[in-house]
């Protein structure tokens, strides 16, 4: 269950989070993690507003017959959550106060106008309108509808992530609604402020506040805003491990929803407080029977008040809750009745952002039941269902604390997992063949996703634009896509010949473990404590296909790597004779659709050498960068950026002369969870994701674009999965063909020399630029002082292989 928000939608489109986030406090109510803007965001859900216009404002100063008739026209639409046409008519409304001079009416409808964009899921369009209230009662000297446009902005900038400034405008929307006297304004404000509390971890601030809500919403007689503050202390008090004091405040919810009129307020409310029965009812407390059966009626209720007021979408959601309910209860064929109710309905709601929903859960009760076919089609209903909405949705979840793969993933990787079950025993080659096909296809829209959720734009779309892939492979090449389940980890090697499947029985919770481990082992380079791990981790991931390697002559081996896989190199796994590395080229890619496979034509080539081999912002010297960029210099020529030359006005001059093919940067750099502590350093600034994609990836010279960006002197974060997806994507944002990075910072005369010899294998046009590597790390393995993997094999070929 989600947050009720007195001036946000609940959101709709994702199943709840497993810990509390601050999403999932700020977007509020019981039905998923965010609202979808666009197109999906115009289905979403929301609960009924707290308007000023009808909570105590000043009187209009002049009056508007026709702006009062579309003010009056606009609620009723709103109570039965038809938020496009409320929307419209307070849009109009605004218009009319405007022309009649009358900021007060003016801002009521504008604040109108914002919230119900906000329960469209449509944020900026909700923060501008907001933005303009605000202003407008500022200006006008109007504090009682400063107060309510400071508390509606306040809930509209939580939603989009800006938890300061929210915090502050709620803060200040409190203060000045209990100065006016304005007690419904001042409860709606400590409600937002309780969910933002919450949201950040602090539930005893967060229950003060909600307490606070629930005094002032008494107090102004506003018993649905009551409610919602009762519902959210509620949660608040659960989450704080306070059950037996949330099934009290539950009860005492229920009796105050008891007493609203029916509509969309009572009904979205209701079925938050059945979500919380059904919480409560997977602790340990002796009284979980009574909860779930209480969360059951809650359902029901909610179901029949849906179906009497006309709201096929709430009416969705009651089922589908009251089928996922019986689910967990084992009751699969009430479970399977209740949902497919509650697809129809979705259906004829067309609220695609519920459907996906009801067809996943179809999809795991038949699973349950043992009827696999039946369940990778409900599967394959619910992530088509999810494409035609997953632009919005991954958009809107950029500005949350969760992500598109932690809240729908599961989705794509159930569905994966049912085809590659499937393919395993499939008698009929061509069916086995399609089916793992379908099983990689499926998980590869999960990587497209997870690139631009990450680096928050759209980076992806345009390359998948220009490319075709990497399906086709050249001879002596192959292509390993692991997959990793719960249960097993599954190898998908794409060969000259087709596709085969392998399988490793090692969990992710293990695998993980042992990542880890390898990780931390591979950087002490005076020990070998990492040769255990190097060993078992080859097994796993590798030995299942030595023989189908060896019998096609394989050289080189493209990695999709996913999830903890990114956060180490494949060169330094071993077989317990050699490396991984001494054995093949290697090169990684996030994702086959992300790749663009072609010859790289040396003859012509154009360098950009930028570097730092002096103190700089604080960090520390790398002496070695100038023998580094000198030597490479010796090699192909080019522009040289070093040191005090090697500024961002220096970059953007240079790039603007002349496209460049190769583009060389030798300095600290930091790939972070977070894309805007992502940076590279330069002489006299940061530069970031974005900056780099300007410079690399300049429009001009889009159709030439950058061949290779090297990145020396990187470093990711230990364990740090969604840094090193930041490192995985470099490429992909940069507009780059290839990138070699590293994963973490190495020696730095290490560095210059295995970068030098790099560049001076790729000085062969016959030798592609993963052999280079793997000839440029070789050299090192082969000098007595930098032989340990820590030194070498931290250095990824991203991408274009060739």
């Amino acid at each position: 269950m989600e947050r009720m928000s007195s001036s946000a939608p609940p959101a709709t489109l994702c199943p709840a989070p497993r810990k509390s986030t601050a999403a999932a406090w700020l977007v509020v109510a019981a039905l998923g993690c965010a609202v979808p803007s666009g197109a999906a965001g115009a289905r979403a859900v929301a609960n009924p507003l707290v308007l000023v216009a009808g909570a105590g404002t000043s009187a209009p100063a002049r009056a508007s017959p026709e702006a009062e008739r579309l003010m009056a026209e606009g609620h009723p639409r709103a109570r039965v959550g038809d938020f496009v046409a409320a929307r419209l008519a307070w849009q109009r409304a605004a218009e009319e106060y405007a022309d009649a001079k009358n900021p007060a009416g003016q801002v009521a409808a504008l604040l109108g106008s914002g919230e119900a964009s906000l329960a469209l899921g449509e944020s900026a369009r909700a923060v501008a309108t907001l933005e303009q209230a605000l202003a407008l009662a500022r200006s006008s000297s109007l504090p009682q509808q400063e107060a309510a446009a400071a508390n509606g902005l306040g809930s509209a900038y939580a939603r989009a992530g800006r938890g300061e400034q929210a915090k502050t405008l709620l803060q200040s929307s409190v203060a000045l609604a209990e100065a006016t006297g304005d007690a419904s304004t001042a409860a709606s404000a400590l409600n937002n402020l309780g969910n933002l509390l919450a949201g950040q971890g602090l539930l005893r601030q967060a229950q003060a506040a909600f307490r606070g809500s629930l005094k002032a919403a008494e107090a102004a007689g506003d018993e649905a805003l009551a409610s919602r503050a009762a519902g959210n202390l509620a949660r608040a008090l659960l989450e704080d491990g306070r059950r037996q004091e949330a099934s009290a405040m539950l009860e005492a919810t229920v009796s105050r929803l008891a007493k609203l009129p029916p509509g969309h307020d009572q009904t979205y409310s209701l079925i938050s407080v059945a979500r919380l029965y059904a919480q409560l009812a997977h602790s340990p407390e002796p009284g979980r029977d009574g909860w779930r059966q209480q969360a059951a009626r809650t359902l029901e209720q909610a179901a029949t008040i849906a179906g009497q007021i006309g709201d096929l979408r709430a009416e969705s959601y009651a089922y589908g809750y009251l089928g996922e309910l019986e689910e967990q209860g084992g009751a699969y064929d009430q479970a399977m009745e209740h949902t497919q109710t509650a697809i129809l309905t979705a259906q004829r709601a067309d609220a695609p952002e519920a459907l996906y929903r009801w067809h996943w859960q179809s999809g795991r009760i038949l699973r349950a039941q043992g009827r696999s076919a039946a369940a990778v089609h409900s599967y394959q209903q619910a992530v088509y269902t999810l494409e035609s909405i997953r632009q919005d949705l991954s958009t809107d979840l950029r500005s949350g604390a969760t992500s598109f793969r932690q809240s729908v993933g599961p989705v794509y990787f159930e569905l994966a997992d049912l085809l590659l079950q499937r393919a395993a025993t499939e008698s009929d080659p061509a069916q086995a063949s399609r089916d793992l096909i379908d099983a990689r296809d499926t998980v590869e829209l999960v990587k497209g996703v997870e690139l631009e959720d990450y680096f928050q734009d759209d980076c992806v779309a345009a390359l998948k634009a220009k490319t075709t892939g990497i399906d086709r492979l050249a001879d002596r090449t192959a292509a390993i896509y692991p997959i990793v389940l719960e249960d097993r980890t599954e190898l998908l090697l794409s060969l000259p010949d087709g596709l085969k499947q392998r399988t490793a029985s090692v969990d992710r919770q293990t695998l993980t473990a042992e990542i880890r481990a390898f990780r931390s082992k591979l950087e002490k380079r005076t020990t070998h404590e990492y040769y255990p791990h190097a060993r078992r981790l080859y097994d796993w991931l590798f030995k299942p296909m030595e023989r189908e390697l060896a019998r096609q002559q394989i050289d080189t081996l493209v990695i999709v790597p996913d999830g903890p896989l990114r956060t180490i190199p494949m060169a330094a796994l071993h077989d317990g004779q050699q490396f991984l590395g001494s054995q093949y080229a290697l090169a990684t890619t996030p994702g086959l659709t992300l790749t663009d496979p072609q010859p790289f034509e040396r003859t012509d080539a154009v360098l950009m050498l930028n570097g730092l081999s002096i103190s700089a912002q604080g960090f520390p010297s790398l002496p070695n960068v100038a023998n580094e960029i000198a030597d490479i210099h010796q090699l192909f020529g080019g522009t040289v950026l070093e040191n005090q030359q090697f500024t961002v006005a220096n970059m953007d001059r240079e790039i603007a002369r002349r496209p460049f093919s190769i583009v060389h940067i030798a300095s600290h750099g930091q790939f972070s969870s977070d894309v805007n502590d992502t940076f590279l350093l330069t002489y006299d600034d940061k530069l970031s994701m974005d900056a780099l994609e300007r410079f690399v990836g300049t429009s001009r010279f889009r159709d030439q674009a950058v061949e290779l960006l090297t990145l020396s002197a990187c470093e990711t974060a230990a364990g740090d999965d969604r840094a090193a997806l930041g490192l995985a994507g470099v490429a992909v944002k940069a507009g780059a063909r290839s990138a070699l990075a590293t994963l973490w910072t190495v020696n730095d005369p290490a560095s210059a020399a295995l970068l030098s010899e790099f560049y001076r294998q790729l000085q062969d046009a016959s030798v592609s630029k993963a052999e280079a590597l793997r000839r440029a790390q070789l050299s090192l393995l082969d000098n007595r002082r930098y032989w340990h993997p820590g030194y070498w094999s931290p250095f990824l070929l991203i991408g274009n292989w060739l």
